[in-house]
């Protein structure tokens, strides 16, 4: 058993650890093995880092130009016609005037959007840390404690398994839908 840690992906062939299972010895010649608990953790948190970033970068990115560019608002609301026996008049006598948003001498747009896009950079990293620290040590503590040997392919499938849970999570549930 060697202890050094093999190069970043370092993935094979899955079907030296899937296919003719019986009679093997447990660590298969062309195959690469995690020892340490901090380098499962490294290696699921790059590989977390390389899915789970994206999609922050991305929807930071929708939330900046919406900064930057406003959608604009309807010019002419619609107006609802109410067949009612009782007769219906307005409140207000007077007309409102036009929304105008609060200027803020000390910021503009601009730092705003980059603030929001930062704030959603961030965050992206900060759940990256935490998913692969819970997920990395977890699972290092488990293969450790049964003397096992980690495939360099388990960390890959964390990564997937926690994005595609954290966008499954995002997801409406159907009662929402209904």
């Amino acid at each position: 058993m060697t202890s050094t840690r093999p190069p970043w992906p370092s993935l094979y062939n899955p079907g030296l650890e899937i296919l003719h299972v019986p009679h093997r010895e447990a660590i298969q010649p062309g195959g690469h093995y995690l020892h340490k608990a901090k380098d499962i953790f490294l290696f699921t948190f790059y590989w977390i880092l390389l899915f789970y970033l994206p999609i922050f970068i991305l929807s930071g990115t929708y939330a900046f130009w919406n900064q930057i560019f406003p959608p604009t608002p309807p010019s002419v609301l619609p107006k609802i016609v109410l067949d009612t026996p009782i007769p219906l008049r307005p409140i207000l006598t007077r007309p409102m005037p036009p929304f105008k948003p609060a200027r803020n001498e000390r910021r503009s747009r601009l730092a705003f959007a980059l603030i929001i896009l930062f704030v959603f950079i961030g965050m992206g990293l900060a759940g990256a840390v935490v998913s692969s620290a819970v997920l990395g040590f977890a699972t290092a503590g488990l293969y450790i404690a049964a003397d096992f040997h980690m495939s360099t392919w388990i960390p890959f499938l964390l990564a997937v398994t926690q994005v595609v849970v954290g966008l499954l999570s995002v997801w409406p549930s159907i009662g929402d839908i209904i």
